[in-house]
């Protein structure tokens, strides 16, 4: 079986690389002690146990029996190792999602506690998340080899070219996988991915736009997989600007974005596979709730700027996305360069090929920018843990360039320390509805919507369960004769 994916896989370890589709294939050669299900809740996966025994301590027990794909045995030190490794690497995506790393404390050959100096009641959606992989092959950064206790094994790997060769792994622990090899293959260009689908060359395809969608759908060998998704793709502000700068003033990035016709964007240029967003994060997150919405008046985007002393010509801004951030990017990017232009800001773009150096830029290390296509991957089910990733950003961590977008803001961290400190679900879940208004109220974004996750595949593949996270588990897939 082939997959064709949209975005190079340059490793299969997530400490740094976590767009969607990547999530299939990695989690296919390491696991977690959970991973997200279908409901979008925490499944046992490398643990039978994973329970909250006090307000600062989950008790944890392995499976009995879990193996690498080399026989060697998975111990609790790779749990703790993993923990370290996540904590240590730079710029780590995981790392965000952590208000408090914990500490493992073993209780005997398989049960371990993780405890931690507050409560962390949403820590079994996070460990989701640590891939784990033997504590003596472990290392700060991308693992590029080694073995995992998935269901399949790398047997070639090319990070160049984003192709990798997965067999079976006949070591596994729990039910073998159905497909012998799989070939994961980097397909940029849409249309060849397309093509590929049709001549039977690819048997899936992922994050497809409407067009190509249409153009498969009369395909009798093709089926289609559709999910509302939980990523959220977000036309989101440089907040590293300094003071005095027009988009440091909230009042500029609204005005802004009221010159966006969202509606139109998700309707014609979307064509339908996406909702503009109503708060900071996407609504079929556990916890996520309505804030606002994103409304088109031109006429008083013009006036606000006015007031701010921005006329015609003024103001000029660069956006920057990396091609095949989300499907029918580009069309999104030159549609807003015209809706902007119509209240007289100029807008350059700058597009980034897969492989290039855009994350520094988006560090503030290579050059400056002042609005980012980006998309932002929610695979842990729930809105608190994604508030913390995104907005949940310190002086220290800037620092660092580990802020997303340089976002910080003082009342935002106060009430995510109430909320991962409240043990009560209710009492925090009023919390987290609060830090998404006052996200929003601080306009991040200029435009931010949600896509559904589309999955084309050949008829021939059996069992294919698309998840929200716009996932699938690969070891159930099948092949009809």
């Amino acid at each position: 079986m082939t997959l064709g994916l949209n975005r190079s896989l340059v490793s299969l370890d997530n400490k740094l690389n976590q767009f969607d589709a990547a999530v299939t294939v990695q989690r296919a050669v390491r696991q977690g002690l959970t991973r997200i299900g279908a409901d979008l809740t925490p499944v046992p996966v490398l643990a039978d146990r994973f329970e909250l025994t006090a307000p600062t301590q989950w008790t944890v027990r392995l499976r009995e029996g879990i193996r690498y794909s080399d026989g060697s045995p998975v111990r609790i030190k790779d749990v703790s190792t993993a923990l370290t490794m996540y904590r240590q690497v730079s710029g780590s995506y995981i790392a965000g999602f952590f208000p408090e790393w914990p500490t493992v404390v073993p209780v005997d050959e398989r049960t371990f506690t993780l405890e931690t100096k507050r409560p962390l009641p949403v820590l079994d959606y996070l460990m989701a998340n640590i891939l784990l992989t033997p504590a003596s092959a472990n290392v700060p950064e991308e693992l590029q080899s080694g073995v995992g206790s998935g269901p399949y094994v790398v047997t070639a790997s090319n990070r160049g070219t984003g192709e990798y060769t997965l067999r079976r792994n006949n070591n596994y622990w729990g039910r073998p996988a159905r497909v012998k090899q799989v070939q994961v293959r980097f397909v940029p260009e849409e249309s060849n991915r397309v093509v590929g689908l049709r001549s039977g060359e690819i048997d899936i395809i992922d994050t497809i736009t409407p067009d190509s969608a249409d153009q498969l759908s009369g395909q009798p060998d093709v089926a289609f997989e559709r999910v509302r998704g939980t990523r959220i793709n977000q036309l989101f502000y440089n907040f590293r600007k300094p003071d005095g700068h027009p988009l440091s003033k909230a009042s500029v990035r609204q005005a802004l974005s009221l010159a966006v016709n969202g509606k139109r964007l998700a309707d014609e240029v979307l064509a339908g596979s996406a909702q503009p967003a109503v708060g900071p994060v996407a609504q079929t997150l556990n916890g996520a709730v309505p804030c606002g919405t994103y409304d088109y008046d031109p006429r008083r985007a013009k006036q606000m700027l006015e007031a701010e002393g921005i006329a015609d010509g003024d103001l000029r801004l660069t956006l920057i996305w990396e091609t095949g951030e989300f499907a029918g990017d580009t069309s999104v990017m030159e549609a807003v360069v015209q809706m902007l232009g119509d209240i007289g800001v100029r807008v350059r773009l700058r597009q980034f090929e897969p492989g290039g150096n855009i994350s520094e830029w988006r560090q503030g290390r290579a050059g400056d920018w002042d609005i980012l296509g980006n998309g932002y991957a929610s695979p842990v089910g729930a809105a608190l843990p994604i508030l913390q990733g995104m907005y949940g950003g310190t002086p220290e961590r800037e620092r660092t360039r580990d802020t997303y977008q340089g976002y910080i803001n003082r009342e935002v961290l106060t009430l995510l320390d109430k909320a991962y400190a409240e043990v009560d679900a209710e009492r925090r879940q009023k919390t987290t509805a609060r830090i998404q208004q006052v996200v929003w109220d601080s306009w991040p974004s200029m435009w931010a919507f949600v896509p559904n996750s589309v999955l084309a595949y050949r008829t021939r593949v059996a069992d294919v369960s698309l998840e929200a996270t716009n996932s699938y588990q690969l070891a159930r897939i099948g092949l009809e004769a």
